[in-house]
């Protein structure tokens, strides 16, 4: 198996602290692709043109970003690829998963904070409304100098970005190893059947049947459900998988195609292309190297 050389960061929390702050401008990322068992929110503004890598998502950014990563395996990393700015301005928030305990996220009042932390597993970028509606509370936090409303202001924070109604994940759910759970059984147990089976022929009667659906009605209750088909779902189960594969072991693409399902090397070839962007080697290759330490 391939040993990747993923930096594994000792953040500067303390045990004492509900979360620690750095505001920077600067005109470089020097960061290599890490990852690390706090939960961060990533701030970016002057920076258009930087890559973002977070899991198996690789996107060239505009001029402010702003991503949230609860997921202990996901690596990620932000470098300047285009970016042509001396005056990145960079506001980092990293915190403990366990802040906000179960009984206290259990509560109604708690519920969107903690529908987002899960989404988080994966990475969450929010969009530009949000970020600018939110941006003075971000920018103000490491100017508090009382920490008790700092810590206040902060909840304020993560409530605010709850809301958001365009949050969009980043990293596949096979990729970033997160479990996705649905407000509906049956959602649940086709998820949860697909996770199991992805590497099977699987048909579209035999998932209907395991939560006892005609084709028809089954197709239009998981696609309003997921906003995905059943083919696709399954393809993005498969592709995450082969991308982890491609990544963390030294199996060649024919192996990994068909270890992720697919039975055909040119169709796995084309629709990994058509996800990522590039070939199962190109992306292999350009991963492997954000992995150089420097």
């Amino acid at each position: 198996m391939f040993a990747p050389n993923i930096l594994q960061e000792i953040t500067l929390l303390s045990e004492k602290d509900c979360f620690y702050i750095v505001d920077r401008t600067k005109a470089t990322f020097t960061y290599p692709l890490h990852k690390h068992a706090d939960c961060e929110l990533n701030y970016v503004e002057h920076a258009e043109g930087t890559r973002r890598i977070v899991g198996d998502s690789i996107e060239v950014i505009g001029s402010y970003d702003l991503v949230l990563i609860s997921g202990e395996e996901l690596e990620h990393v932000w470098e300047n690829y285009q970016c042509t700015s001396n005056e990145i301005h960079e506001i980092t928030i990293h915190f403990s998963s366990n802040l906000l305990p179960p009984g206290l996220l259990d509560k109604n009042q708690f519920k969107s904070i903690k529908k987002m932390l899960e989404l988080a597993q994966k990475g969450l970028v929010f969009p530009l409304n949000t970020i600018l509606s939110v941006r003075s509370l971000l920018t103000s936090l490491s100017h508090e100098k009382q920490s008790f409303y700092a810590v206040i202001n902060f909840l304020s924070l993560l409530y605010e970005l709850s809301l958001s109604n365009d949050i969009r994940t980043l990293s596949s759910s096979s990729f970033a190893r997160s479990q996705s759970t649905f407000e509906s059984r049956r959602v649940q147990k086709v998820h949860d059947y697909l996770v199991h089976h992805y590497t099977e022929e699987l048909r579209l009667s035999q998932l209907a049947n395991t939560v006892n659906m005609t084709e028809t009605s089954f197709s239009r209750f998981f696609k309003q459900h997921t906003g995905k088909s059943v083919t696709d779902y399954l393809l993005d189960i498969r592709i995450g998988n082969a991308i982890r594969l491609l990544v963390d072991s030294s199996q060649t693409i024919a192996e990994i195609c068909f270890s992720s399902g697919f039975n055909n090397l040119s169709n796995f070839n084309r629709i990994f292309r058509k996800r990522k962007g590039c070939s199962p080697k190109e992306f292999r290759d350009n991963y492997h190297r954000k992995k150089i330490l420097v």
